[in-house]
């Protein structure tokens, strides 16, 4: 089974994460283009808007692949 080591770690990576995502949200407004790559779809209609930022995520699970990657080794 796992020790109070293992959750302790656990729960300061989970802390760590969430100011991550603390902070990309704070910035994320002053990335103009993020959420508007070729290849994110938006579908606008009267009374119903569908927007899928596909490329963006796919961008994103990239860099975050290669940061964790490099950081594993």
């Amino acid at each position: 089974m796992f020790g109070l080591g293992a959750l302790g770690k656990l729960l300061v990576l989970l802390g760590v994460f969430i100011i991550l995502m603390g902070l990309l949200l704070m910035v994320g407004d002053k990335i103009p283009w993020l959420g508007r790559l070729p290849g994110d779809i938006l579908i606008k209609r009267e009374k119903f808007t569908f927007y899928f930022p596909l490329t963006t995520s796919i961008l994103i699970s990239l860099l975050l692949t290669l940061l964790f990657t490099l950081f594993r080794k």
